[in-house]
């Protein structure tokens, strides 16, 4: 008996489990046959992802703002055998984002895996920060991150084989900041809650996406901080593990969720902090 004849309203077809992938010890982490676009992927914590997602079997873009480091770097993986390019986007722009990504599909021949290391922090007081700054912050940190999944994700879903998305997250999404963080730690607050939105959307797609968050990683951008006694002993003195973060030790959170090893595992951040977050 149907509803309109009195009887119960059919309820929503039951699901079909979908098969799970294969996976053996020899390729758990192992990126071949990958294709992977990693923005701000010649960074201090960019190129150590770079480097490794292309030791481990990954075709690898690397983008950013700066054509010529881009160029650069793949170059020296393409000499050594990898399958490199590099090229320049703005994250600001939605164009730029999309011609980058159609980039990489022709060069590439497909999009598997994006990875967006991208990122600004301009600081000030609360009561005094300008717009034009706040709104260079939440374009790149959070706008941008969203132009990239978006278009990365119309490229999986057609290919229909499923894909990895990684965005790069901060401590100061999840706990605040004596210093003037408010764009920074509202951009990256709201890109957990992208991560998270947009793995259930995409989930059906078998589409991963996850975010890392990064503990106190003193690369070039920051070593001048180091150097800073003071600084140094305050910043060690908030981490349990009493040390900083690696460059490698962020590119290996990176390539576990890009790998098959991180096939079931979506909408999550991950803090690689030392145990920052933990205890705050």
């Amino acid at each position: 008996m149907s509803a309109a004849q009195g009887g119960r309203p059919a309820g929503p077809p039951a699901p079909v489990a979908r098969p799970a992938p294969e996976l053996t010890l020899e390729t758990l982490f192992r990126l071949d046959g990958s294709r992977a676009l990693l923005v701000g992927g010649y960074g201090g914590i960019g190129e150590a992802t770079t480097r490794l997602f292309a030791e481990h079997g990954a075709d690898v873009a690397v983008a950013g703002r700066s054509l010529e480091k881009a160029e650069a770097l793949s170059a020296e993986l393409a000499s050594g055998g990898a399958r490199a390019l590099g090229a320049r986007v703005d994250l600001a722009d939605r164009e730029s984002v999309e011609a980058l990504v159609r980039r990489t599909v022709d060069g590439l021949g497909g999009l598997d895996v994006l990875v967006n290391l991208a990122g600004i922090d301009l600081e000030a007081k609360a009561e005094d920060f300008g717009e034009d700054e706040w709104r260079s912050v939440l374009e790149i940190n959070l706008s941008g991150a969203f132009w990239l999944s978006q278009a990365a994700a119309r490229v999986m879903i057609d290919a229909g084989t499923g894909g990895r998305i990684v965005h790069f997250s901060s401590t100061r999404s999840v706990a605040g900041g004596r210093r003037g963080f408010a764009a920074y730690a509202a951009s990256k607050g709201g890109l957990n809650a992208l991560v998270k939105q947009l793995a259930t959307e995409w989930g059906r797609h078998s589409i991963t996406v996850n975010a890392v968050g990064p503990g106190f990683v003193p690369t070039g951008l920051v070593q001048h901080a180091v150097a800073d006694d003071r600084f140094t002993a305050m910043m060690l003195n908030r981490i349990p593990f009493g040390r900083f973060g690696t460059p490698l030790e962020m590119a290996g959170a990176v390539l576990f969720l890009a790998s098959p090893a991180g096939g079931f595992v979506t909408g999550q951040v991950l803090f690689v902090d030392g145990g920052v977050t933990a205890s705050s």
